[in-house]
């Protein structure tokens, strides 16, 4: 099509859709959905929405396609899936995109566990949370495995086992992989977690209390003090949580704090009546607020999370019922989207009102105190521009072999592990540091060229030998104009006769033209984040480097054996755990793994007992 304001209205369709909006460059800026194509597009094109930021969007337009559905639930769909693609500039994005942990048990299992899931699947399985902290809910199961033992591990990595594991030696598990506990009573075991789990506190805590009454007068009183120290943990556990609804339901609070461009949405996780968490992310407000919080219930439960069935909002967005529609077949049954206007609910949202302006106000806080540590880093350092990106780069191999590249960015102080990436070197043969670091960033640069997506200063660990390699290239991208370069040499270490440590120096800065190098203060908050980010690219590159080492060990050792392939040795390795315990396997336990025909399991039984 042509541009939004040369656009033939009569060309566009009247049914639902999804419109693309691209710039000069061919990238798509906003991608949108309409129930109706023409009636949406001719607000545009005849200016009758006058907002500024409608009209600073539209002014950047050259194109526009696009698409019919069927029905306005497929316009989102695919409104959703061309966003994930494009990423637009004037669509929201979570910047962050945290997939959230939950608990899931299949109960379809004889002895069923508690897993840690990131993503939420309709296979029959019961999911509880979700939670935004892993760490604090591995906290939480602890104290689940210490009241409700249920097994740890795998099935099949406890039937493994010759004997019960260490957790059933301390009571924290019931062993039901070695007949230790019935079925029959590990179905009321995990009855009773799943009722826990899904908020009925008072229910579980008076069943155990008459099963402690009963082991008492029985004169089990070994029994009944064990269900008393279950009954106080639990107690204990119940307190940590706030209740803040007196209807016992789960449902999703979401505020709004709108300052400036700029809109702070909170979303409160209220499960079984109790606030069980929250989690903010700030957001440009480019569009209206209808179309902000449609955008962002979409990308949010468009991942694989646990969606409630009541989301309390501000307000409604006029794709209400469409959103419901989706959300309801994403959960498997109905889901409400409500504006509660009074009682406990209003509260609540209030309550996620309050939430999103407190940390509003921090993030606020926040990135003023980063912004002070980037310009004492600016000042300190002779920097062209405040470094709001900042990339390291770091090369690990072991004697020239498996050798990786890494890239870590900050952006504005933070982490940015969405724009982390590793490099395999393809260049360079043997241990030559210089020579894979010349690489990386020949190819990263050049690509940033392209992409127009360049860093504001690169820091290299090493000393002048390394800033000077990095400044050819430089040089030869013609980016000295556009870069700032700085080097990180690590401190030099004193140590007397005996070859202890009696002295460390400061950790030096190079910069290109500068003999001398820059001290930064010992303990300055400049130091610490250009230390922090030398480390992770050191963490980044080593982490991989052993991923591919040890790949490729595990993938040489089982593909010397004939008739293993790729699927065969990811069978085995599913199946058995290791190599090591590969190796070890009997032939009857070989012949066992699905997929592995007995010639190739006697083959395997053969090359390790042979090689023995």
């Amino acid at each position: 099509m042509d541009s939004i304001h040369d656009l033939d209205l009569s060309l566009v369709a009247t049914r639902p859709g999804v419109y693309l909006m691209f710039g000069e460059d061919g990238r798509v800026l906003y991608v949108g959905k309409a129930r109706n194509l023409r009636a949406r597009l001719r607000n545009y094109v005849r200016g009758e929405d006058t907002r500024a930021h409608v009209q600073f969007l539209l002014r950047r337009v050259v194109r526009v396609e696009t698409i019919v559905t069927d029905t306005e639930k497929e316009a989102l769909i695919l409104e959703n899936t061309l966003i994930k693609k494009h990423k637009p500039r004037y669509n929201i994005n979570l910047r962050d995109d945290k997939t959230y942990v939950s608990l899931r048990i299949d109960i379809t299992e004889p002895f069923p566990g508690i897993q840690i899931v990131r993503r939420v699947k309709r296979d029959g399985a019961l999911y509880f949370g979700p939670y935004s902290s892993a760490g604090a809910l591995k906290e939480t199961l602890k104290e689940l495995y210490r009241i409700f033992p249920l097994r740890h591990h795998r099935w099949q990595q406890c039937r493994r086992r010759d004997r019960p594991c260490l957790f059933y030696q301390i009571g924290q598990c019931s062993a039901p992989c070695h007949g230790k506990i019935s079925q029959e009573d590990y179905r009321k075991l995990v009855d009773t977690v799943i009722a826990f789990l899904s908020g009925r506190h008072d229910d579980v805590i008076n069943m155990l209390r008459d099963k402690m009454a009963q082991a008492a007068q029985e004169m089990n009183y070994e029994e009944a003090a064990r269900l008393r120290d279950q009954i106080r943990a639990m107690e204990q556990t119940i307190e940590q949580q706030k209740v803040v609804s007196a209807d016992g339901t789960d449902s999703d609070v979401v505020g709004l704090h709108r300052e400036g461009g700029e809109v702070e949405v909170c979303l409160l996780f209220v499960r079984a009546g109790r606030l069980v968490g929250r989690r903010s992310y700030l957001l440009s407000w480019t569009l209206d607020e209808d179309e902000l919080l449609a955008g962002f219930l979409q990308q949010y439960y468009g991942r694989d999370t646990l969606i409630p069935p009541k989301v309390l909002l501000p307000l409604l967005p006029s794709s209400a019922e469409t959103l419901q529609l989706w959300l309801s077949e994403r959960r498997g049954s109905k889901v409400h989207l409500q504006v509660p206007k009074r009682g406990a609910r209003s509260e609540l949202l209030e309550l996620a009102n309050k939430n999103a302006t407190e940390s509003y106000r921090e993030r606020g806080d926040r990135r003023d105190a980063r912004t002070a540590v980037l310009e004492d880093i600016q000042k300190s350092l002779g920097l062209s521009r405040l470094p709001q990106r900042m990339e390291c780069y770091d090369i690990s191999n072991v004697q020239g072999q498996y050798s990786v590249g890494s890239m870590v960015v900050t952006t504005d102080g933070e982490p940015d592990k969405a724009a982390y990436r590793h490099y395999r070197i393809k260049t360079v043969e043997g241990a030559d540091d210089f020579a894979s670091l010349h690489e990386v960033l020949t190819r990263r640069l050049s690509r940033g060229i392209e992409e127009q997506d360049l860093p504001d200063m690169v820091l290299i660990d090493g000393g002048k030998g390394q800033l000077a390699m990095v400044d050819d290239v430089l040089t030869t991208l013609n980016l000295h104009s556009r870069i700032d370069l700085v080097s990180i040499a690590k401190s030099r270490v004193k140590r007397n006769v005996r070859g202890h440590a009696v002295e460390r120096s400061e950790e030096r800065f190079f910069r290109p033209g500068r003999k001398n190098p820059v001290v930064l203060r010992q303990g300055s908050p400049a130091l610490f984040m250009l230390e922090r980010l030398r480390d992770e690219a050191h963490r980044f590159a080593i982490t991989h480097h052993r991923k591919l080492r040890n790949k490729a060990t595990l993938e040489s050792e089982l593909d010397k054996i004939p008739g293993v392939g790729p699927g065969r040795r990811k069978a085995l390795l599913k199946h058995c755990g290791s190599v090591t315990k590969v190796k070890k396997a009997s032939l009857q336990e070989l012949q066992q793994v699905p997929g592995v025909p007995d010639s190739v399991a006697q083959a395997v039984y053969d090359y390790f007992h042979s090689a023995q």
